[in-house]
């Protein structure tokens, strides 16, 4: 058991892995170079240390004490309490759930790792925002998704507004980086997968028409928010398709893109 420390000067060391946690510049280059990023709330910790992650800290206002007391008691890591005022001025913004951990992150793995016994895929291209990113993958850990896979581009899936979006399901899906990115996506290919580019374009086939629950193995292909996926991305499908829309709206907000396309190749 570690022993919970109040600690009341904002400028202590032993809080320097919370600092800054609004600065999303700051917190891009900082972590995944200091192989740390930041889980909070009570779920979302959990599942971390549940899904494997080793704790480095643990931040805490003091009524959450009592609440993840049993966390603490299997914890081998510091445990920092504060008051609230004292976590605002050192993180940036209201800590309203009251607890924080500073967890270590895992070796990436390669794609055709998170490949092998996957039949069904995502594929982000050019994802940088978190709520969308997080989004996307809450539906995944939902709907039955097996894995997903990122361009070089892509935001990363375990800063924090990713973390609390998805409710920890970053922690659920397994994950790959594709680069060089589009050539990368011959890895995919070659795994058997139908590549499946999701696309408003008036050319595009109906997702529901190649009854995609069908296919043995099938990726989804979605690009960012306004943008969509490139050319080149959808130049390397098998077939471009699209969700049809009515009452003239062209297309859906691509995490909510994601979860029907989702539902679209798991569900009969």
């Amino acid at each position: 058991m570690s022993e919970p420390r109040t600690i009341t000067d904002p400028a202590d060391p032993r809080l320097a892995d919370y600092t800054g946690l609004t600065d999303v510049e700051l917190r891009r280059r900082r972590e995944p170079a200091e192989g740390l990023f930041i889980a909070e709330g009570e779920k979302v910790i959990r599942r971390a240390i549940a899904a494997g992650y080793r704790m480095r800290s643990m931040l805490l206002t003091p009524r959450w004490l009592e609440v993840m007391g049993d966390v603490i008691a299997e914890a081998d890591a510091p445990v920092h309490v504060v008051e609230p005022a004292l976590a605002e001025a050192v993180t940036g913004y209201h800590v309203h759930r009251g607890a924080l951990a500073s967890m270590e992150r895992k070796p990436l793995p390669a794609a055709s790792e998170v490949l092998a016994g996957a039949r069904r895929v995502a594929v982000l291209e050019g994802l940088v925002d978190h709520t969308n990113l997080g989004a996307i993958f809450r539906s995944a850990a939902a709907l039955g998704m097996d894995a997903v896979l990122l361009s070089p581009d892509c935001a990363d899936p375990l800063y924090r507004r990713a973390v609390k979006v998805s409710m920890g399901a970053v922690f659920a899906v397994p994950y790959a980086r594709l680069d060089p990115w589009p050539a990368a996506l011959d890895t995919v290919r070659d795994a058997g997968f139908t590549l499946l580019a999701l696309t408003p374009a008036a050319t595009a086939v109906d997702l529901h028409t190649l009854t995609p629950h069908h296919l043995p193995k099938a990726a989804l292909m979605l690009g960012a928010e306004g943008d969509g996926l490139t050319p080149h991305a959808i130049a390397a499908a098998h077939h471009p398709v699209r969700i049809p829309m009515a009452h003239g709206i062209d297309s859906l907000n691509v995490g909510a893109a994601a979860a029907v396309a989702f539902y679209a190749v798991t569900t009969p």
